[in-house]
């Protein structure tokens, strides 16, 4: 599983291909649900395409991140779910960095 506790404060989700994608980002919001105190850094490195499945998840866990206050960036992200994330009007929306290490520094800088 590509999920694990980076600090006491974030949690890293190295994100699978679909159709693995959705079951992890169920477990993802479940893990964040439980343990409520904590930022997510979502790594798109090995991700080609996302589904409208996929989407809605990661909206939910935004939503659900953003309600407490905490954050949730996404990194390593490719051309084609960038391209995706545009279309949808979702590039406004989600925070993206260039890799896990800026991520991470961002999160870490503010917190």
């Amino acid at each position: 599983m590509g999920i694990q506790n980076w600090s006491e404060e974030i949690v890293l989700v190295d994100l699978p291909q679909e159709p693995e994608m959705g079951e992890e980002l169920k477990t993802v919001i479940t893990t964040v649900r439980d343990r409520g105190d904590c930022d997510v850094v979502i790594d798109f490195s090995t991700v080609d395409i996302i589904t409208s499945s996929s989407l809605s998840k990661l909206l939910k866990l935004r939503k659900m991140l953003g309600d407490c206050g905490h954050r949730l960036v996404f990194c390593s992200v490719a051309a084609a779910t960038k391209g995706v994330f545009t279309v949808t009007g979702l590039d406004g929306i989600f925070e993206v960095a260039a890799d896990k290490f800026v991520a991470l520094a961002s999160l870490q800088m503010v917190g």
